[in-house]
């Protein structure tokens, strides 16, 4: 969906997805769906299903995104200590991507948090 410049596009995919922080595996799922949105990187959403929610700490932390809407966090807790906001999902997010409702995201681009794609570095 376009919005004044602003592409937004939520897809099904099939890839096999991993998530790891600080070397601990926290999430694997094949049921992913990739966002797109202009000038930020591909996120992948995931189940809860396919995530380890006992490792998840919930936080106090929300943002705002104008296209998405509001945003929930967690961190994650490991042997090696806690990963702070490294995870968000949109409980409620705009109609133009409900598909999303309750996925959980990873933010790769934070210390220590690495997401495979298909056995790939992403």
């Amino acid at each position: 969906m376009k919005t004044r410049g602003h592409d937004i596009e939520v897809t099904p995919v099939s890839e096999q997805v991993v998530v790891r922080v600080k070397d601990v595996v926290v999430a694997t799922s094949s049921r992913p769906v990739l966002l797109t949105e202009t000038g930020c990187p591909p996120r992948y959403y995931l189940p809860p299903t396919d995530v380890k929610m006992d490792l998840l700490r919930s936080s106090t932390t929300t943002s705002h995104c104008p296209f998405k809407g509001d945003a929930v966090y967690w961190s994650v807790q490991t042997g090696d200590g806690v990963a702070e906001d490294v995870v968000w999902s949109y409980p409620e997010p705009f109609p133009r991507v409900e598909e999303i409702a309750g996925l959980l995201a990873f933010w790769a681009e934070k210390p220590g948090v690495t997401l495979e794609v298909n056995g790939q570095a992403a």
